[in-house]
């Protein structure tokens, strides 16, 4: 068995329960029933047994539900039961229903998946959504999952860490500079040094995580037509242009500044491996048109493997047994291939 091989196997992946009261424990068990259809490594949910138990009842799901003490007994496990690391919620959890009363219970989850991993006793963390009204709060001033994370990764290594949002999915990889930030503030949060770091932090991934040997970045412009030599705006030419042509002058394959509008088409794709766009719709909307149900969030610049599906708790629909569980299992493939690239890299 190859090196890479044995750490898929040896460890699981470390999932966390997101919000109980959105579709993370739908689409978790689901995932379970299709792990041999796709081939899913073995992975063990931090998370309230007993909404698992009821959300199986209530869609009718045959998941056999065994709780371990350790992710190591959920090797053995998962070939016949989802495995849980019982996190108990504060209150029965409804589904469709999010409830501050519970939030302490979300974020341990998190808190203990990303823990497994940097222990050493799982492979990666891929984490189900959570709604920011029910979490946010004195122990949790984040903005989301991305900055928590970075903040644990802090807290367990003794140094800070920039994480940089890739969404992947549909042969497409797309980096927001800014991401959840007001159209408005877009301009005045875009600099040099911000697009050098992300590019950098992207290429080092698309070369480790992504086993791509010479990377190649498109970045776009933040202006309709890039600017159209500055007729539509300057932050191409003061700005973007020069960050490219440094981090170009450092030997990277860094192209742009290009106009958004023409970047994401079929042929367009075929030159480059990942973009670097400017805000969040003009990188989200192409990847969510091109895969709109298998789009994958990874958290790049960390010193551990994050993945998550690219959606939210979706309360509207956690009551109808109708959620996909389509990008939580490519997040759950992505997860254990960038595990697994990382165990196998010198």
């Amino acid at each position: 068995m190859s090196a890479a091989s044995h750490a898929r196997t040896r460890r699981p992946l470390a999932v966390s329960m997101g919000d109980p009261a959105g579709i993370g424990p739908e689409i978790t068990l689901r995932a379970w029933l299709q792990r041999h259809d796709y081939a899913i490594a073995p992975f063990v949910l931090f998370g309230d047994k007993e909404t698992l138990a009821e959300r199986a009842r209530r869609f009718s799901l045959n998941v056999a539900i065994q709780a371990v003490s350790s992710p190591a007994e959920a090797i053995e496990a998962f070939g016949s039961a989802l495995p849980v690391l019982h996190t108990p919620l504060q209150v029965p959890s409804r589904a469709g229903v999010g409830d501050v009363a519970n939030r302490a219970a979300i974020i341990g989850a998190i808190d203990a998946a990303t823990a497994a991993v940097v222990q050493g006793a799982a492979a990666a963390i891929v984490t189900n959504p959570i709604a920011k009204h029910v979490v946010l709060g004195e122990d949790f001033p984040f903005p989301g999952h991305t900055e928590f994370l970075a903040a644990l990764a802090e807290r367990h290594y003794g140094r800070s860490y920039r994480p940089v949002m890739m969404l992947a999915g549909g042969g497409l990889r797309v980096v927001p500079l800014t991401v959840h930030c007001a159209l408005a503030s877009v301009p005045k949060a875009i600099t040099r040094s911000l697009i050098f770091e992300t590019v950098r932090i992207t290429y080092a991934a698309l070369k480790r995580d992504f086993g791509i040997a010479a990377p190649r970045i498109a970045v776009t412009g933040l202006n309709p037509h890039a600017g159209e030599e500055g007729t539509m705006g300057r932050e191409e030419i003061e700005t973007i242009a020069p960050a490219i042509a440094d981090l170009r002058a450092e030997g990277l394959s860094v192209t742009g500044p290009h106009p958004a509008d023409t970047l994401f088409h079929a042929a367009a794709r075929r030159g480059y491996d990942a973009v670097v766009a400017m805000y969040h719709d003009q990188a989200l909307i192409p990847l969510k048109t091109l895969a709109f149900d298998e789009g994958v969030n990874v958290t790049l610049g960390l010193p551990f493997v994050r993945t998550s599906p690219d959606h939210g708790t979706a309360f509207d629909i956690a009551a109808e047994g109708r959620a996909s569980p389509a990008s939580l299992i490519a997040a759950l493939k992505l997860a254990a291939e960038i595990a697994a690239a990382r165990a196998a890299s010198p």
